[in-house]
């Protein structure tokens, strides 16, 4: 026999290192899958996060979805009685990353499962080499030959369970460590952008009307309470 086909190494594996062997393929093919869908949301949700960040800049408002919420929630958070312009910022930018916190939570859907692919595969790999040599060295005691051709097909079957193992592993934590970079990247600019936004809101055109009717109401309550004064 001068070569061994994989074909061949898995029709003529034991039944364990054969589950072991679908279950990491699987294992694997769930891997490429999230991946693939995680790098179009990441790019996708990067250009919304670029576009929030000149969101201000647009003359007849924002064009895209993530702006638009960023604006929604703006609009909707009241000004408290008696509440200053920092008071107020910090109320808005927290909500505004809130916000951001529950946007990214969905983009990290699945990532866990890379983790715990990446993991663990390498082990489920090794369980079946083992199984796979143990069944080996029965085998051969029990033809009571220990030679090359009888030993090397079951060594070398046992073996491909690990090289499946790694091949589902490296992928699982490469794109794992990709996607946790580049969603904390995202997540800086988000954070920024929104803090960025925040302040404009404030101090920007959008609350003046907020704000002045606060100062009005302060100053008449001030009024009365000098006046009560001077009347004593």
């Amino acid at each position: 026999m001068d070569h061994l086909p994989v074909f061949d190494l898995l029709s003529n594996a034991d039944p364990v290192v054969k589950g072991v062997m679908l279950l990491l393929t699987a294992a694997s093919v769930g891997c490429w899958t999230i991946a693939f869908e995680k790098l179009v949301r990441i790019v996708a949700f990067s250009r919304q996060v670029a576009a929030f960040e000149h969101s201000g800049q647009e003359p007849h408002g924002p064009s895209n979805w993530l702006a638009r919420r960023m604006v929604l929630i703006a609009e909707s958070e009241p000004v408290a009685s008696g509440e200053s312009r920092a008071e107020f910022g910090a109320r808005l930018e927290k909500s505004l990353n809130m916000e951001t916190s529950a946007q990214l939570q969905r983009l990290q859907s699945g990532l866990s499962f890379l983790a715990t692919v990446g993991s663990t595969a390498p082990f489920v790999g090794l369980f079946g080499t083992v199984w796979g040599i143990m069944r080996s060295f029965t085998g051969i005691a029990a033809a009571k030959d220990t030679s090359l051709a009888v030993v090397a097909p079951g060594i070398a079957e046992a073996l491909f369970a690990t090289a499946v193992g790694l091949a589902a592993a490296i992928p699982a934590v490469i794109f794992y460590n990709q996607a946790n970079v580049s969603l904390g990247r995202v997540a800086e600019r988000m954070s920024a952008a929104a803090a960025r936004f925040a302040k404009m809101r404030v101090y920007g055109h959008d609350r003046e009307a907020d704000f002045a009717s606060q100062d009005v109401a302060a100053h008449r309550s001030q009024g009365l309470t000098n006046g009560g004064l001077s009347a004593r």
